[in-house]
């Protein structure tokens, strides 16, 4: 694979999420819920704002952020936008209750039905739906059903299949999504391409983009990962990478998925998961006040605590705060 320079090749992504794992794993793995319902909240809000984003809803995170902590539609925006954002949440908070303890080479355990994948669907939509439904919308297109016509070519040439095709291809689809990862093939390049074939079928009147994205999380959370949160920012790169699945190559799709979990892993489970004496990777002891950068230079100085291993630095919160703590004196 031709790589641009200072890019790091899929591998390098791999194996960097594999190493978060490890990471992950070093402070307990994944947390349920009910464990750690500050971390997930955290993720709740962002894949809540992020996610819909990409569908074009204009929230900002702040005003996500207070309607659903709060129940209040701060802003000017349209009614549909928040009960969008609305619909979200409640789905993805569905998702995020159904993680139990899975051993991640996803040798069993549960993967995904036909029953799950249209609750999603109701979910995500139901309150959006009863408010303004889609123009046009078929009596039988309701939440939880598959579309009743055909759908126009997709910006990239692929068109979705004709609708009486879709029960089917909906059926082979659940059967390979609970096959779970081939021999020596990664769990990115996995959800990549169960992802990408849902998207190519397009099985609902809408929401299909939010729809897919919940049910990778459910195989992702039902296994020991974190959700994927694909930020808003990284809109053209995720949607390049869905054409590029349609003519054959998920790769790209697979290091999007990558990037997102070990993000989540670093910005929310490991600071939230980790005590103030155990070593985590420094990357995810920053915060506002000091970037990892600016940890790693400190601990390249020898001014702050850390630890060198193969090819990142290790520090614990204690050391964090008592380097801190040192600059004030400085200061």
């Amino acid at each position: 694979m031709v790589r641009s320079r200072g890019r790091p090749s899929r591998e390098d992504v791999l194996r960097t999420l594999d190493k978060a794992i490890e990471d992950l794993s070093s402070v307990g793995g994944l947390p349920l819920p009910v464990e750690a319902d500050a971390i997930w909240e955290g993720i709740w809000y962002e894949e809540a704002h992020h996610s819909t984003a990409i569908e074009g809803n204009t929230l900002v995170l702040k005003e996500v952020e207070q309607l659903l902590r709060e129940g209040k539609a701060v802003g000017s925006k349209e009614l549909a936008e928040y009960l969008e954002v609305e619909g979200y949440a409640k789905a993805a908070q569905w998702v995020y209750a159904q993680a139990v303890e899975q051993p991640l080479d996803w040798s069993a355990g549960d993967r995904i039905s036909l029953t799950e994948l249209r609750q999603i669907h109701r979910l995500v939509v139901e309150p959006a739906w009863l408010h303004s439904p889609p123009e046009g919308l078929h009596q039988r297109e309701g939440p939880v059903s598959f579309r009743q016509h055909d759908i126009r070519p997709f910006t990239g040439g692929m068109t979705p299949p004709p609708f009486p095709e879709v029960p089917a291809l909906v059926t082979d689809w659940l059967r390979d999504a609970r096959r779970g990862p081939a021999d020596a093939q990664h769990p990115m390049q996995f959800v990549a391409d169960i992802h990408a074939r849902f998207e190519r079928i397009h099985p609902f009147r809408d929401g299909n983009g939010s729809v897919g994205r919940l049910a990778t999380n459910l195989l992702l959370v039902r296994h020991g990962f974190p959700p994927a949160v694909i930020r808003k920012r990284d809109r053209t790169r995720y949607l390049d990478a869905l054409r590029r699945a349609d003519r054959g190559d998920a790769g790209r799709l697979a290091e999007i998925f990558a990037r997102a979990v070990t993000d989540g892993i670093y910005r929310f489970l490991l600071p939230g998961l980790a005590g103030p004496h155990r070593l985590v990777p420094l990357r995810s002891l920053a915060d506002s006040e000091l970037s990892g950068n600016a940890l790693a230079v400190a601990a390249k100085r020898h001014r702050l605590r850390a630890v060198r291993r193969t090819d990142q630095w290790y520090s614990t919160r204690q050391w964090v705060q008592d380097y801190k703590d040192s600059r004030y004196k400085r200061a």
